[in-house]
């Protein structure tokens, strides 16, 4: 029978996100692999979000000794969830949809590992299709971890019941019915925030709603007859991408404590990844042929380009970029020039092992509000959201005003530049990582972004 629990993670709480990123040296080796029992993982994103979420987790998972043959990641085909769950819309996805994928992923890893059961790990909104899964016959599953997943909904009002994140709706009632609200056979963990997570409010400011109860507590996210773990003051997502949630993630499926929380780097890194789009303004991760991708080898303290490409490569109707292979120590440039959108200049760090989960979507299209800018320069975390004032954040030398204070909301930051500022350098700080971009002109239809890692 499953555990029951609250408790806070003081410990983890002394971990920095600095100290969490990387081993002390090149020569350093992962654990040996983990014990042939422990189940291949198969991770599971969140609403409008891809596989490429993962990715540090899968670095610290093989940093600890898990093969990257026993993970994968889905990519949701439409990772967006219906207004109504039972009415169709475009580029976007059903409770049915995600269910249907899910089972398809996992019965390609069982059949790629040859193992019986698998363990799932989902953020957020996959949590509601790994539990959907599971209690639909989905008995398969060894250990399924959800990460801030709306258990109880993001609100619980009687209108739009239709909504998959409506705790009264019959998706989630369905899901939550009777006194155990986790099914029998598969070992339950959830992670969630103390008091962070957007997600898990009762003033519906964040769904729209400002002074209207959601119905909702912080606890929403725990089960009865599940493991349920406070992680601390973390965000809705990094309840899943923060060290913090690795530790537990790991320690959950593989019954013991990892033997690090860094990230042990290789000599050599390979890289690929998939091009996806924004039809109608929508994230999908529907492949996107005909799009170029290049890379750069950037100094680390001005962001200007050593030489010429390290790679180029051109997607094919499968949207696949890649192989690329790097420098473990080198900041990069990538240059996504995608068919009807901006070119995209998108600068990162270090790329301290290899992945083949580096997806990459261009910016937002220019728009009106941009109008008379020089250059438009992000800085986005897609692993969490810019706390302030529990984060330092600073872009350009500023922190940003577009950030609202209080709990972490914003994920993307905005700066617009004059004509006289294009082609200087500009500094993005979050906390431990720091990146150098270039301002690039508006006029040409170019956008940059900063794009944290961690």
């Amino acid at each position: 029978m499953a555990l029951s629990r609250r408790r806070v993670l003081q410990g983890a709480g002394a971990l920095s996100l600095l100290a969490g990123r990387l081993a002390p040296a090149l020569a350093q080796s992962a654990q040996p692999a983990l014990a042939g029992d422990t189940p291949p993982i198969l991770f599971v994103h969140g609403n409008g979000d891809h596989a490429a979420l993962w990715m540090t987790t899968f670095w610290r998972m093989e940093s600890n000794g898990v093969p990257r043959e026993r993970m994968a990641a889905i990519n949701f085909t439409d990772p967006l969830a219906r207004s109504d769950d039972k009415i169709e819309q475009a580029s976007r996805s059903s409770t049915e949809d995600q269910r249907r994928e899910l089972a398809e992923a996992i019965r390609e890893l069982k059949q790629k590992t040859g193992a019986p059961r698998v363990a799932l790990v989902g953020s957020s909104r996959g949590g509601n299709a790994i539990r959907n899964y599971i209690k639909n016959g989905g008995g398969d599953i060894s250990h399924a971890v959800l990460c801030g997943t709306p258990n109880h909904g993001v609100y619980a009002w009687d209108d739009g019941l239709g909504n998959e994140f409506n705790g009264r709706g019959p998706f989630l009632r369905g899901l939550n019915d009777g006194d155990s609200e986790v099914t029998a056979g598969t070992l339950f963990l959830t992670l969630r925030s103390d008091g962070l997570d957007k997600y898990a409010q009762a003033d519906g400011r964040f769904v729209g709603k400002p002074g209207t109860p959601t119905n909702v507590t912080t606890e929403g996210p725990a089960l009865k007859g599940a493991t349920n773990l406070v992680l601390g003051a973390v965000d809705h997502r990094e309840t899943a991408f923060h060290p913090r949630a690795f530790r537990e993630i790991y320690k959950f499926i593989a019954r013991h404590e990892p033997s690090r929380i860094e990230i042990v780097p290789e000599t050599a890194v390979r890289l690929s990844g998939l091009v996806t789009g924004t039809p109608g303004g929508v994230p999908t991760n529907r492949p996107v042929p005909g799009a170029t991708v290049d890379i750069y080898h950037v100094a680390a303290e001005t962001g200007e380009r050593i030489g010429g490409p390290l790679h180029s490569s051109q997607t094919g109707a499968d949207g696949r970029w890649g192989p690329a292979q790097v420098d473990p120590s080198w900041p990069l440039e990538f240059v996504l020039t995608s068919p009807g959108a901006a070119t995209t200049h998108i600068y990162r760090s270090p790329f301290v092992r290899s992945s083949e989960i580096v997806h990459l979507r261009a910016a937002r299209p220019l728009g009106p509000a941009d109008a008379g800018a020089g250059a438009v320069v992000l800085m986005s975390r897609p692993r969490g959201y810019f706390g302030l004032p529990r984060d330092i954040v600073l872009f350009d030398g500023k922190e940003p005003a577009d950030v609202k204070p209080g709990v972490p909301t914003d994920s993307v930051t905005t700066l617009r530049l004059a004509a006289a500022d294009v082609g200087r350098p500009v500094a993005a700080i979050f906390n431990g990582e720091r990146m150098m971009m270039r301002a690039w002109p508006a006029s040409e239809n170019r956008i940059a972004v900063a794009e944290l890692t961690y």
